[in-house]
């Protein structure tokens, strides 16, 4: 399906492992739900993956890991980053991957797109959640991105990560059908 006519995707994705919320109960994952949705979307489209990693990491443990999602949302924060894209303009198309914490992005992935001048980008919003959906993840992207072109997010839930192929597939080809439209 890599037919997004030789545009240049990036994957960004913001994915933690260790104890996460999976239908119901905490489950223990070696590798986020995220990150699965990002690597299959990068075998999908062909697209460069950049993982988002923040210098101080994430407890394992689900519940004080949500407590520090949540303080920083109180407070606004922008967590800092271990690594940064060395140029944004190598890329055509976004592909942002994040799970829902607190109704909307982690705020690692606000520093992400604070970094970065995302005009005339087009910025493609996917969301892990396990009841959520996108929350107004959405608009806040909209807020600080102002210049880039957003498209209708997909929102998957994490407990259905590792059988989202089709539906990804699915979403991805509107994309392509505008794309070749634009040609």
């Amino acid at each position: 399906m890599n037919k997004f006519n030789d545009k240049k995707i990036l994957i960004a994705y913001f994915s933690r492992e260790g104890g996460n919320y999976v239908s119901g109960r905490i489950v223990n994952l070696s590798v986020g739900n995220t990150e699965v949705v990002a690597k299959m979307i990068q075998k999908i489209t062909g697209g460069e993956l950049f993982r988002i990693n923040t210098v101080k990491k994430y407890p394992d443990d689900y519940t004080e890991a949500t407590k520090v999602a949540q303080q920083e949302l109180r407070d606004n924060a922008r967590p800092e980053l271990s690594e940064y894209l060395d140029n944004i303009d190598d890329y055509e198309i976004i592909i942002l991957c994040y799970p829902n914490w607190w109704g909307t992005m982690p705020m690692p992935v606000f520093t992400f797109l604070e970094k970065y001048d995302f005009t005339e980008k087009t910025i493609l919003p996917v969301c892990t959640h396990e009841g959520s959906g996108l929350g107004h993840s959405e608009s806040d992207i909209r807020k600080t991105c102002p210049n880039a072109r957003l498209e209708k997010g997909l929102a998957i839930k994490g407990s259905n990560v590792h059988s989202a192929q089709p539906e990804i597939e699915k979403w991805l080809q509107k994309f392509i059908n505008n794309f070749e439209e634009e040609k």
